[in-house]
Order: C-alpha cells, then structure tokens, then sequence
C-alpha cells in the first residue's frame, strides 16, 4: 500500500488522532503526515503511505494555504483561542480598506520568531512543554515568506483572511503580528488549512468517511511531486540501480543545483528519487521492489 491519502481533519482531533482513525485500513503501512494540524484546527491533512514516506522530506517544502478569523483586543498564551487571556487591549476605528493595506504589507520574504507553544526543541525537550511550566526560551528568527494575505474586516473585532505561506511560517505569530500592526493585540480563533502544494482540501475526506470507503483513493507519488524533472529507464537499467551501479544516470541530462528528480519505469510508476553528486545525478532513494 502506497501512495498520498488526503484527509480533511475535523477541529477537536489531533493530527495522529485522525491517523488512529484509518489504522485499521491502513494494514500496518508506515504513515508520515505532511505538517501537523493543531487539534483547534480543520483541515488539509495529506498523509504518506508505504513508500510515499520516503519522499515526504520533500513534499514538506511545499506552500501551505489556509482561511480563518483572527480576532482582534484579545491577546492568549498561545497565541490562538485554546490559550488562557494574557492582555487584553482598545481596538482602534478600523475601516475595511485599512486593514487590507495593513496585510500587503506583510507579504514577501520575512523573519518570523516560532512561538513557545509549538513543537519545536531545545535540549530535546518541546517548547510547548516549557511553556506550560512557564518557562521562555530565546527563539531564533527564521526566514519564512508570506506570498499572499488577503483581509476582510468583520464587525468591529473580527478579521477573516486568506494566506498562503511558505514551509515553516506559523500562522498563530502571524494573527498577534497584524494585531500589533493595527494598534491593538490578537488571537487566532479559527484555521482551516485549504492547500499543500498541489493538493486541495476540496479533494479530501474526514477520517471516519475515509475508513467507511471500499478503497482508499491513494494518490500515486508521481502526483504529488509533478514539479519535479522525470526521466524515464529501462528495465535494465533500473536493475542495475537497484543493485548499487550508478552507471544509467550518467547519461542524464546535468541537474540543477539544490534540484531533485524522479525515475519512473514503463508504466509510469516512479522507483527512485535523484539528487545532484559530486559528478551529475545520484541515487538518493530506492522505491518499490
């Protein structure tokens, strides 16, 4: 069993609560999810079944998209509405215009500080674990992009919002930051994650349906990594890549830098995954038999 599983993770489950859900059907495949959703949250789950696990490293580098509610005066611990109230603040006249200027402003390269309620470690322990000891530790910046943000402004304490974001952009920072750019404090109240890359919520199912189904619409890897450069072998030459020999890669068109690429066989189905070598092509993963 192999292949991507596009879950629509209802709010009040964790990530590995949806996986639960589908154990049973998942006859003992190793899972891997792409990026995990807060319990608080819905949305977007995709899951890497069997061999797709073996490519997830590079899925997870994909842009996230999500909609939601910021809500305005209303500043929590962690940054969302699970947290306990740390400040509360006046919430200037806004006018609908203004807060769309307020969020173009946000898009584009940036630096964005993690918060301590995030799975993130120092010393092998999770943030979030000494959070709620009460314990803050200096968090280094980190470069994330905001490629779109687009915000509604609705009734005087609630700003809905579309953002799709780079890998690793946490979007619960990102509600306190424009709550402090329209002069007031803020909260996430609500997350629906819409997009992972290729991948649209409109396509997933809520674990319990997915469990109900005949069979599961596994999508194949070659799907979800379409950006990638394919190169077609023969049965002879995968043979001689899966024993270790190089050689077949040799005649390959030169790989960009930092650049991956798919080997598929005749049918299409992808068996190997390259990197850039000190000399071309190199072999990075074997999938399949």
């Amino acid at each position: 069993m192999t292949g991507i599983l596009l879950v629509d993770k209802p709010e009040g489950m964790s990530s590995a609560g949806a996986i639960r859900v589908l154990k049973g059907r998942l006859a003992g495949a190793k899972v891997g999810h792409l990026g995990t959703l807060d319990p608080f949250a819905s949305g977007l789950l995709p899951l890497c079944v069997g061999e797709a696990t073996k490519v997830a490293r590079y899925l997870l580098l994909e842009r996230k998209a999500y909609v939601g509610t910021i809500r305005l005066g209303v500043e929590t611990d962690t940054l969302d509405r699970t947290g306990q109230v740390t400040a509360t603040a006046d919430i200037p006249p806004l006018s609908k215009d203004a807060v769309a200027a307020v969020g173009a402003c946000f898009v584009g390269p940036q630096r964005q500080v993690p918060p301590m309620f995030s799975a993130l470690k120092r010393d092998g322990v999770p943030l979030y674990k000494l959070a709620r000891r009460g314990v803050a530790v200096e968090r280094e910046a980190r470069a994330i992009e905001i490629v779109r943000f687009d915000l509604t402004l609705r009734g005087a304490d609630q700003v809905d919002f579309v953002v799709e974001c780079s890998k690793g952009t946490y979007v619960r920072v990102l509600a306190a930051d424009l709550g402090r750019a329209l002069g007031t404090v803020a909260h996430l109240d609500v997350l629906r994650r819409t997009a992972v890359g290729a991948f649209r919520v409109e396509d997933a199912h809520p674990p319990a349906v997915l469990a109900a189904m005949p069979d599961l619409p596994l999508l194949p890897i070659r799907d979800a990594l379409t950006e990638l450069r394919t190169f077609a072998l023969s049965p002879a030459e995968l043979g001689l890549l899966r024993h270790g020999q190089q050689g077949p890669l040799s005649a390959l068109p030169a790989p960009g830098p930092d650049e991956a690429a798919l080997v598929v066989d005749g049918s299409g189905v992808v068996a190997a995954l390259l990197e850039p070598g000190p000399q071309g092509w190199r072999l990075a993963r074997l999938l399949g038999n």
